[in-house]
Formats: structure tokens, sequence, C-alpha cells
């Protein structure tokens, strides 16, 4: 039997990219042979072997054009220099490189945009980089035959822009999730605190995480903030929350691989996205951490953005802040928790929507895509 091989590149070191992981699952599972490229950084914690084959390089540059002209270099040499039927490019960094190499071993590319790239925050102080990559784009999505992305809004932006219509998976996690059975107590979490989370391999600026923190001045003492993942902010995070003196209302915890973050997730009382509406990118996100938070069966506490509100709404499962003045935060969160009616009928929501908003109702969309490959 001759097995399809499908290369699959993301610039991300593996570890917490949940959304990539269950695509090669699925791929696995419908028949192929699956090789995930990534890289592998200085701070990278250790990789769990996995079902499906991984490589992660080792590149001399970790961040600015150097990486990227470096990652895509790499990339395109591994992937014409093995054997794939398919190529699978997750966002614009790995594209040029993914779209070469496809073109030139005449293997069909899938192209997954996780987010609105051009209109990220990271390049909107940036013109002459995002200039650039408007360039690549402009230059290589018209000539895209499938295209997947997170949410409609997103799928709005790109129709309008290039006229081509995409398809729609989001990232919300299987039904059975990835959580480890672990208490508060395995976890060194007191037991007597209404537990805050706010998770996230991205805690950047403009998250809406600095006015987070300032709010929990005011929050009330028998609560305790998570701060789960890595970001550009942490540090500055950390050294705020000691300049405060609220150090043992928050807690921050590194990057941890993805069972971990969800056992965290799962013993929280209340989950936190509160992204601020400063650039088209986050305007239309649809972040992971909401369907995390969801699939744990805690209630959420999220700033009104559209696509998030969409969610929220519908099932009726938390609370909206209507600005990021600290003082307006800490409110929401004081009345949410002190609110014990109405934070159960969210529970019971959530119950009804973890059998609704499943990783396998999106596999379907997935299915119709990688069949005509097979």
């Amino acid at each position: 039997m001759n097995v399809k091989k499908v290369i699959v590149a993301v610039t991300n070191d593996l570890v917490t990219d949940q959304r990539v992981h269950k695509v090669c699952l699925f791929l696995e599972r419908e028949g192929f042979e699956v090789l995930l490229a990534g890289r592998k950084q200085r701070k990278s914690i250790p990789l769990k072997q996995r079902s499906y084959h991984t490589a992660r390089m080792k590149l001399l540059f970790e961040n600015g054009a150097l990486f990227y002209a470096e990652y895509n270099i790499r990339l395109f040499l591994l992937l014409v220099f093995n054997r794939s039927h398919l190529v699978v490019a997750n966002d614009l960094d790995t594209l040029p490189a993914a779209f070469l190499a496809a073109k030139l071993k005449g293997n069909p590319i899938v192209y997954d945009s996780h987010e609105y790239y051009c209109g990220t925050p990271e390049l909107a102080q940036r013109p002459f980089i995002r200039n650039f990559w408007r360039r690549i784009e402009r230059w290589i999505f018209p000539r895209l035959r499938e295209v997947i992305t997170v949410n409609e809004s997103i799928a709005e932006l790109y129709n309008k822009e290039y006229g081509k219509k995409l398809h729609v998976v989001r990232n919300i996690p299987p039904a059975k999730g990835y959580a480890q059975q672990l208490s508060r107590r395995e976890l060194g979490l007191p037991e007597d605190k209404t537990i805050l989370i706010l998770q996230g391999a991205g805690i950047n600026i403009d998250r809406g995480v600095e006015e987070l923190v300032e709010a929990m001045q005011e929050v009330r003492d028998d609560a305790l903030l998570l701060i789960v993942g890595s970001g550009d902010v942490i540090g500055q995070l950390k050294q705020r929350a000691k300049e405060l003196q609220i150090g043992p209302k928050i807690q921050f915890i590194p990057k941890v691989p993805l069972e971990q973050l969800m056992a965290y997730t799962t013993v929280a009382d209340i989950g936190l996205t509160v992204d601020k509406d400063t650039n088209i990118n986050y305007r239309y996100s649809l972040p992971n951490k909401l369907f995390d938070y969801i699939r744990a069966g805690i209630p959420v506490i999220a700033s009104r953005l559209p696509e998030i509100e969409k969610v929220i709404t519908k099932y009726d499962i938390g609370a909206f802040i209507e600005n990021h003045n600290p003082a307006h935060i800490a409110t929401i969160i004081n009345e949410t928790i002190k609110d014990t009616k109405r934070r159960a009928a969210w529970k019971a929501n959530l119950k009804r929507v973890n059998q609704e908003l499943t990783w396998e109702r999106e596999e379907q969309t997935l299915k119709k895509i990688y069949d005509q490959y097979k």
C-alpha cells in the first residue's frame, strides 16, 4: 500500500500548538504519514514523543528578519529533500518556503491561516516589514487552492481582499480534552480560593493583561489569578505585581505541555480572555483559550470582541468587561465571584455546549478537504 506523506510546517517549537497537533492526529487517522516540522529554541521545553514524526530545527537566529530568512531556507531544504505528497503551511511565515517547494516538486499545498497575519500588532508599528509580508501574501494567496482559517470574520476579510472562499475550522478541543486528572493540592494550588485563570502562548502587549494585573488590587482577597504561559510582557507583569505588593493574589506559571495546561484550567473557577480591540487581528480573534475554558466547564469573563461575543452570548456562559479600566475589570470579577447562582447557571449551560462544540465536528470540514489528496 502506497502511504501518502504529508509535511506540516510551523514556525513555533511544537510544544503548545494545540491546533496543529490535532490536525496531525487527524491526518494520521486518515491514513497519511505525517511529519510536523518546526523549530527548537534555547528555552524550548522537551517535546513528548508523539505518534507521528516531528522535526525541530535548531536555528542560529530566534527572532527578527534573519530568523524568518533562515527558517524559510531551512524549511525549503527540508521539504525538497524529504519525500512528500502534500504540504500544509500554517500561517504566512511558513508560506514562502512551503509554496516554492510544493511547486518545485509538483505537490499540492493546503494553507491554514490561524490569524489575519498582516493585521497583527507586531506589524502595525513596522510598515516596511508589514508591506514585505503583504507583498508575499498577495503573490501567493491567489494561487492557493485550499485555504483554511479559524473563524468566519477572518474568512470574510480574506474573501473581500482576494475573492476566495475559505474553509472555517475553529480550534476547539476534542470531546475528551487533554486534561490530566490532578487536584488543586497536586498542582500546588489553594483549595479555599476562587481561582481565575488566563492562559496563552502569546501573552503580549494589548492582550489586556497589564490592566488585569492592576485590577487585582481591588479584587477580593479570596481570589487567586493564575497566569499560565509565555509572552513578551510576562517580565513586566511580574515586576508590576511586585510593585503593587499583590504577589499573593497572582501566580505565574511558565509554558507547560497541553495536558498540564488543561489540568490547571480544569481546577479553575473562571476563565479570562481580555484582549483589546487595538488592531484588526485582535478584533476578530477567536482565541484557543476560550474553547479550553468551555471544555473545562468554567464560566468566562471576556472583552466584547465580535467572535468571542457570539459564542458567549449564544450559549450564555459568561460575562463581559466593557472597557479596560482596572477598576471596571475588578468590579466585573468581584460581581461574578459573588453571584454563585449565576455561575451555577453558566456551568449548567457549559455541559450542553460541550456536547455541541467539539473538534470531532470541526474535523468534518478537514475530511472534505483532505479526502481529495488520498
